[in-house]
């Protein structure tokens, strides 16, 4: 936590001389790891200030033989309230993933089954609207293709708030749904199927964004065909990409000035096409998650006959009142997730 602290010091002493407002960008970026940093170290130091005052009351409360009732209770009270912060904060702390406090994509799928499944899928995306609605998140709802008779095909939302992608993290698999189906004229208890994953949002064009101290820049004389000098003087640049490695080099005119910039050009392409290539590989990884939607894949079993139950058989985290997780209340299952398998991991 010092070093956040001192970090933020920095930055705001930047913004305060105002020399990083002349680059937006720079200046965007300052902002936003401003905006991080205070989302740590306020709540941080929010929560001493509480665990201090409710010593100096718990020392009141031991030197006084004769406190009251009512002392007891807000000692208890306030033991409490920190309690629920320090959780709070916690859970922060297991959100450190690279891509954790991004946006959502969720992306909804039902299983075989028919009308069933489509049902179910349909459920989930009220549970997981319902959810963000909770936590005071948007929700935009991309695409959807409604099904034959009830539920849907498939539906893709986007999901916008603080730590969302690292949230739902904990939602990417199986969900299982046992019932008695409203669609069986016998009714029959009907197991259905759908799956949910997660994408964290990122933006659609990728910002490059070279350091002069990243960069080893040489001139040399630019020779032609046989050995010989094109000019006399050392026009020619070769740009080194320090932390890539990529060796770019021009000389194709007499000017070093247009040399270089005609170089950075280039550094900038080849850094761009590698930053498609780890995107694409990273979304390669991440669809390596997905499993089949059918038995024995499931995350998280939701029983409404003939019992009532939610269970995640990852953490083992069961809940009696499906009706109330169906309404979004989540947030159990996502917290006992991040706490057993931890920010930015994958459950086994």
């Amino acid at each position: 936590m010092e070093g956040k602290a001192r970090r933020l010091t920095e930055l705001e002493q930047q913004m305060a001389d105002g020399a990083i407002w002349t680059d937006q960008e720079r200046a965007r970026r300052v902002v936003e790891e401003v905006k991080s940093l205070k989302r740590w170290i306020e709540p941080y130091h929010a929560l001493r200030r509480r665990v201090d005052d409710g010593v100096e009351l718990s020392q009141l409360v031991e030197a006084d033989p004769h406190v009251d009732l009512a002392m007891q209770r807000q000692l208890e009270e306030e033991a409490d309230r920190v309690a629920a912060q320090l959780e709070a904060l916690e859970l922060q702390n297991m959100l450190q993933g690279p891509d954790d406090q991004r946006d959502a994509l969720l992306h909804i799928h039902p299983g075989a089954g028919g009308t069933e499944s489509q049902d179910w899928a349909e459920m989930l995306v009220r549970m997981y609207t319902r959810w963000a609605e909770r936590r005071g998140f948007a929700v935009e709802l991309l695409d959807l293709e409604p099904g034959e008779e009830a539920g849907i095909k498939r539906a893709e939302i986007e999901i916008r708030g603080q730590y969302a992608y690292g949230l739902l993290r904990a939602e990417i698999g199986v969900h299982r749904l046992v019932r008695i189906s409203p669609f069986d004229a016998q009714s029959r208890r009907h197991t259905s199927f759908a799956s949910v994953f997660v994408y964290p949002v990122v933006d659609d064009d990728i910002q490059i964004d070279i350091k002069e101290d990243d960069l080893r820049i040489d001139v040399f004389r630019a020779s032609g065909k046989g050995g010989q000098h094109v000019n006399k003087t050392s026009s020619a640049v070769r740009i080194t990409h320090l932390p890539s490695g990529i060796v770019v080099a021009c000389q194709n005119e007499r000017s070093q000035f247009k040399n270089k910039a005609t170089a950075m050009k280039m550094l900038k392409a080849r850094l761009y096409e590698r930053a498609i290539e780890e995107q694409a590989a990273k979304k390669a990884e991440v669809d390596k998650q997905k499993t089949d939607i059918a038995w024995g894949n499931q995350i998280r079993s939701y029983v409404f006959q003939p019992y009532t139950m939610v269970n995640d058989h990852r953490t083992e985290m069961k809940v009696g009142d499906v009706q109330k997780v169906m309404d979004g209340d989540l947030d159990p299952f996502i917290e006992a997730y991040l706490k057993r398998f931890g920010g930015g991991s994958k459950a086994a």
